[in-house]
């Protein structure tokens, strides 16, 4: 398999030695706000993937300088190359689009490389970073400009516990908040109902279906930094609907890797980490001159401290979801019960609610299910690989484990998965 992955890599990459951001375009239609890009690949294939920003004002818009905007678009279109360039890993990235200086590329460069790790782990590639060349002479020499957006929060949400939290300790502060979100589900939706939201500020992004048949034929697909892409487009949002800060909720545990790969380290939530975030405020400073505030709000805290803040908000418990199989598979129940998300996620409230609570949120008790053995030792460390999840330390997944033990032992009835930790019979 391994031969096969590289001889299919040198091919792609001696095939399709180019990949072009030729350009984008942008304008209002009707109340949206709609973008499309242009992306190539040499020899011969083409996308143009497209966000469309609902029910924009048209006065903040006009009032937006036309530089800035630019700016802020040229820069969704290079968030967008990662989902493109993966297919082919093409030894060149041109930029025709807009301008980038030697400290920009590289910092471009280092998002692909940590960004796109699990990806490069997954189909056994090298660490070879693209060179991106611009082709563009023109440095718009934005310098900070305007007036000072409102003192509100926009805080993302996908529908989990994190963001949930966030939300409403900032309302218990008294500030003003309004979520932002990508393409919402059934989850996403019925977790703005149960907030009381009434005007969410939505993005749709259109994935070119170009890209999906490039991977049935047996190009490269995997794991891309989504939360960067987050970043741009909150940023972009907070401009376009008058937002001064921007709360998103990633945890100190996000900063631990899954796997070392020829030398470095590999981390699911490399987008997520403290790392990530002091890079992106130090790019948003330079080159996105906008008056806006970016921060986790969520930094200081641990997964378990979060479930446990988490349980104060019980509205929530028949909405939330963190499964990602049943986002990606638009499945019409809340958890798939069978993913190492929905483990953890059970084992990090498992201390805190009682057991009608989870099986009420669950459907089922996660702990009696015997294909979670494998899952199990990786959370704790006694795996290979930490699962690539958004979960928790193995330092966090063990307390977790040692707290939901004692309480099973306290009820008296200790289930199958929770013996197995107890007696280390893990091999």
């Amino acid at each position: 398999m391994y031969d096969i992955l590289m001889k299919t890599a040198v091919f792609l990459k001696q095939k399709h030695t180019k990949f072009i951001y030729r350009g984008y375009r942008y304008k209002v239609v009707k109340k949206h706000l709609k973008i499309a890009f242009d992306f190539r690949i040499k020899p011969a294939i083409q996308f143009k993937p497209s966000l469309v920003i609902k029910n924009i004002s048209h006065f903040r818009f006009k009032k937006t300088e036309k530089a800035a905007l630019d700016n802020l678009v040229f820069h969704l279109g290079l968030m967008e190359i990662p989902t493109y360039w993966k297919a082919t890993c093409s030894p060149e990235i041109v930029i025709e689009a807009g301008y980038l200086n030697k400290e920009q590329i590289k910092w471009w460069q280092d998002l692909i490389m940590k960004g796109l790790g699990q990806f490069f782990y997954e189909n056994r590639l090298s660490w070879q970073k693209p060179k991106i060349i611009c082709a563009s002479d023109k440095n718009p020499n934005l310098t900070p400009s305007g007036a000072k957006p409102r003192d509100r929060w926009l805080v993302p949400l996908g529908g989990g516990k994190d963001s949930i939290v966030t939300l409403e300790k900032l309302r218990q502060k008294g500030k003003e908040v309004n979520v932002f979100t990508v393409n919402p589900g059934s989850v996403a939706k019925k977790v703005m109902k149960t907030a009381g939201i009434k005007n969410p500020v939505i993005v749709e992004r259109n994935i070119d279906p170009g890209l999906l048949r490039l991977n049935k034929k047996g190009y490269f697909n995997g794991h891309t930094p989504f939360t960067a892409l987050l970043s741009f487009l909150s940023v972009f949002c907070a401009v376009l609907f008058d937002y001064r800060n921007i709360a998103f909720s990633n945890e100190k545990s996000a900063d631990e890797g899954n796997v070392r790969y020829l030398g470095r380290t590999v981390n699911h939530q490399w987008s997520k980490s403290s790392e990530f975030e002091r890079k992106f405020k130090d790019y948003l400073r330079k080159y996105l001159p906008l008056k806006i505030n970016y921060s986790s709000y969520l930094r200081k805290y641990s997964e378990l401290k979060i479930a446990r803040m988490f349980v104060n908000y019980p509205q929530y418990f028949q909405a939330f979801s963190s499964c990602n199989v049943v986002l990606a598979k638009k499945l019409k129940r809340r958890w798939c019960g069978n993913c190492p998300k929905c483990l953890f996620v059970y084992l990090s409230l498992y201390p805190y609610l009682g057991k009608k609570q989870l099986l009420k949120i669950f459907g089922q008790d996660l702990f009696e299910n015997k294909r979670f053995l494998p899952t199990m030792r990786g959370l704790l460390g006694w795996g290979k690989i930490k699962p690539f999840e958004c979960v928790g330390t193995r330092k966090e997944s063990y307390l977790a484990f040692k707290l939901s033990l004692k309480k099973a032992q306290k009820a008296g009835v200790i289930p199958w998965l929770l013996t197995k930790f107890r007696t280390d019979d893990i091999i």
